[in-house]
């Protein structure tokens, strides 16, 4: 089943179309293409790209740099393009967001779309127009804000994908659910044998819901002054975890999340039955649910964080599962209720 939803500025995501079919989604105004993906992806499904040129990196995080941005824009000038090129990455979050952001750059923006290829870049990175590279191990701290034309969600990509990436993928699912859907909250817990197993029609259903729910967010707040806040849930901490430990990001933010309820309780936010709901979603993906980085080293890594203003970081509390609001909190306090809940 294919759906088309459209997000903000005309841009579009559909779930559910096959890389295949590409071709028919570049914009007739493009005079050239240039294709963008990893390593692994290019090993496993080259042969069903379209017949354009293409510019392969490596994986992981640690090649989202600058030195990455410019081999890419100097192998795009020796192929000739040109403010009329369009550009497509198909790959997971790191390929989604540095082609956003080589496009958004290179001759002062030249438009682009997605093939995302993980789970996580299907409901996450390649969703709402954040693009971005990392700087010394902090996360997404040089980036822009711009709109992919498509962004084409090929849930049968997810079958190669290994059972790591998939809890990976859908921790920012869980993440969704507490925000704003306590049903899929439910539907998740009663169905994680399907999901795991990469069952495409419960799937594509979770990837569906996430994504009008992280439109939604979007489409009021783009460049998140305020609500878009919201769907940072889990990452203050999560983030620092995984600059420091180099874990990955879903594995990152599921700590992130039963710190994040524990000390919304300890804070008279949320119910004990609350934390408990989550962390036991969490544990039994079989996945941690606290970590053992020193506090210090933790509480210098959030203040990084790109929600903070002088002392104080934009720390989204939950108050039940379905409700999330901003809560603004000084450092200090914040290391005082880590301590606390560890």
């Amino acid at each position: 089943m294919i759906t088309e939803i459209e997000e903000y500025k005309k841009s579009k995501v559909v779930v559910g179309e096959k890389l295949q079919k590409l071709n028919s989604y570049i914009p007739q105004t493009a005079q050239s293409v240039i294709l963008i993906t990893d390593e692994n992806v290019g090993a496993l499904y080259s042969d069903l790209f379209p017949d354009y040129p293409v510019i392969t990196i490596g994986t992981g995080e640690k090649i989202k740099t600058q030195e990455t941005v410019d081999f890419i824009a100097e192998s795009m000038l020796n192929l000739g393009a040109d403010r009329h090129t369009f550009l497509v990455g198909i790959g997971g979050g790191v390929v989604c967001d540095i082609t956003g952001f080589v496009a958004s750059i290179y001759m002062r923006g030249i438009d682009f779309g997605y093939v995302p290829t993980t789970l996580l870049s299907q409901v996450d990175a390649s969703v709402g127009g954040k693009t971005g590279i990392n700087f010394k191990g902090f996360k997404n701290i040089i980036g822009v804000f711009s709109q992919p034309q498509f962004v084409l969600c090929d849930v049968n990509l997810l079958v190669s994908l290994p059972e790591e990436e998939v809890k990976s993928g859908l921790i920012e699912i869980v993440k969704h659910s507490i925000i704003n859907d306590p049903t899929k909250f439910g539907f998740i817990r009663s169905n994680i044998n399907k999901i795991l197993a990469i069952d495409i029609p419960t799937l594509e259903y979770l990837i569906i819901q996430s994504v009008r729910i992280k439109i939604k967010v979007v489409t009021e707040d783009e460049k998140e002054k305020g609500e878009r806040k919201k769907l940072n849930l889990g990452h203050t901490i999560g983030h620092a975890i995984e600059s420091i430990s180099g874990i990955s990001h879903g594995f990152a933010v599921a700590i992130g999340l039963v710190l994040t309820a524990r000390i919304s309780h300890l804070s008279g936010f949320c119910s004990q039955e609350t934390v408990d709901e989550i962390t036991m979603l969490i544990s039994s993906l079989q996945m941690a649910t606290t970590s053992d980085i020193g506090l210090s080293e933790l509480i210098q890594a959030i203040q990084k964080d790109k929600k903070k203003s002088l002392d104080t970081v934009d720390f989204i509390a939950i108050k039940s599962i379905g409700e999330v609001f901003i809560h603004p909190i000084t450092f200090r306090e914040l290391e005082k209720n880590i301590k606390a809940v560890r």
